[in-house]
């Protein structure tokens, strides 16, 4: 299979490789975040020879969808086949078609956007439980691929179903986005070569979405792309939040809400303080909102250094939305120039230096590369401890990632993003000694101590940097994990 066009899928494209030599038949789930390029992987890496495909039409009828199910199956089977009445009868049309293939080489059957079929009383997923089980699982020929941006409904209903697809799945690909190192190799393949201070910041603005990154410019500078994506009249991305909310959930405006609200927290909430907020009934329905939109990449549960479960915190931690909540929603269409004319405004470096927070973390093999501990099992967390009200003399302290080591050291990481070589002043420099000591005073550790700072082009060596004991630079997050 040709592979050209696939950019940092090498994991899953050796897994669907495994799949075709495989002598049982083949159920391959594969989700993640919509626009995260599931539907191009697949296309690409077999392509687009199917002997079957159907996508899936948002907010469409069961009956629209099954008159697309038989318009593709008779231009597949060149035989003119009546819309069948439900989902049961079309899947027994579709084992009909199969069957009369030859049996001595692989068929791949390809249904994108699966959620979208699964219409309310529609019977659609016990229709298909019932082929796979009755058909499907003893087709030793078959790979049978079914994909969706719905991450919740592709995993409560195929990759851990407790019915009657219960263990049925052979393989399961859960698209990230590009890293750093990914995003630069495409947009290189773009025609885009920037610096990876500038591939940062889209980075943190965009995420490693292809398809946002596809409508990038490679005759304009980086701030001239986002005015020109998000800001002018009529911008390609002006709508894509409210279509992203809109197609992934039902109900779509209490995510968006949950969303907004944590999109002014830094630290994150409780469940419980969070439904407070949104005015939402602390319950069951509640806790799966917050699951589907964490199985959708939206939202993370922050792990604090040590902390009960009862405290989990949850923080916004798509880059797109954070960066719609924070500028696009009330900018769009006010300045066409705004993220020109805003360049060293200061709510601007605060966001930049909160996101580059982020980008840490979601690079954190990088790091742990970089400081030599990648084979090191390694528990990572925050840390953060509030100044108490009735102790003057005590402030707060916060720590942006605990790195607790199997090795009995404990790497504590500040990220300080810079648009220069990074300087320690006194003033800083007692602040990264108060922090060290009062997380030592705080937990109790009786681990060695490292302090780490990672910032963008390093830090200056003066009398205050003695005290670093590891740096890890922006170009050591762009490596390959290896």
């Amino acid at each position: 299979m040709k592979e050209t066009k696939l950019f940092g899928r090498e994991e899953e494209c050796r897994k669907l490789r495994r799949c075709l030599r495989k002598t049982e038949a083949q159920l391959v789930v594969v989700y993640g975040r919509r626009r995260v390029g599931k539907t191009f992987l697949i296309n690409e890496f077999f392509e687009k020879r199917f002997d079957f495909k159907l996508t899936g039409s948002y907010n469409a009828t069961k009956e629209s969808q099954l008159e697309n199910f038989t318009l593709e199956l008779n231009r597949r089977s060149k035989v003119a086949t009546s819309v069948p009445r439900n989902w049961k009868e079309a899947f027994e049309h579709l084992q009909t078609y199969l069957s009369g293939l030859p049996a001595d080489e692989k068929h791949v059957v390809f249904f994108d956007e699966m959620p979208w079929m699964d219409t309310n009383g529609s019977d659609f997923l016990p229709s298909f439980e019932y082929f796979w089980n009755s058909f499907g699982n003893s087709c030793d020929h078959l790979v049978f691929i079914v994909c969706g941006s719905a991450t919740s409904w592709m995993v409560e209903n195929i990759d851990r179903n407790k019915g009657g697809l219960f263990s049925r799945k052979t393989c399961s690909l859960h698209l990230e986005p590009f890293t750093l190192g990914e995003t630069e190799v495409f947009l290189r393949s773009l025609g885009i070569d920037w610096s990876r201070y500038d591939i940062a910041q889209c980075y943190m603005i965009m995420g490693g979405i292809p398809y946002y990154l596809g409508f990038l410019d490679e005759e304009l500078s980086l701030s001239a792309n986002i005015d020109r994506l998000f800001f002018s009249k009529g911008a390609e991305l002006g709508d894509e939040f409210d279509n992203l909310f809109r197609t992934l959930f039902k109900h779509s405006e209490q995510y968006i809400k949950i969303a907004e609200i944590l999109s002014q927290k830094r630290y994150g909430m409780t469940k419980k303080e969070l439904a407070q907020q949104a005015g939402m009934s602390y319950n069951g329905e509640f806790s799966q909102r917050l699951k589907r939109m964490t199985d959708a990449g939206f939202i993370h549960a922050i792990s604090y250094y040590r902390q009960k479960k009862k405290e989990t915190r949850y923080q916004l931690s798509d880059y797109f939305t954070m960066f719609y909540f924070r500028f696009a929603k009330d900018h769009y269409g006010v300045d066409e120039s705004y993220w020109t004319h805003t360049y060293d405004n200061p709510s601007r470096v605060a966001w930049a230096g909160l996101i580059f927070e982020q980008l840490c973390r979601d690079h954190l093999p990088q790091i742990k590369q970089r400081l030599g501990i990648s084979g090191v099992l390694t528990e990572a967390s925050t840390w953060r401890i509030k100044a108490e009200e009735d102790r003057e003399e005590e402030t707060g302290a916060q720590i942006d990632m605990v790195l607790d080591r199997r090795d009995h050291v404990i790497s504590l990481c500040e990220a300080k993003y810079s648009q220069n070589v990074y300087e320690i002043d006194k003033a800083y420099d007692l602040v990264l000694r108060n922090k060290v000591e009062a997380f030592r005073k705080a937990t109790g550790t009786t681990k060695s101590l490292q302090l780490v700072v990672i910032t963008t082009y390093g830090v200056k060596q003066n009398k205050y940097s003695n005290q670093i004991q590891g740096q890890v630079v922006l170009d050591d997050l762009f490596e390959k994990e290896r």
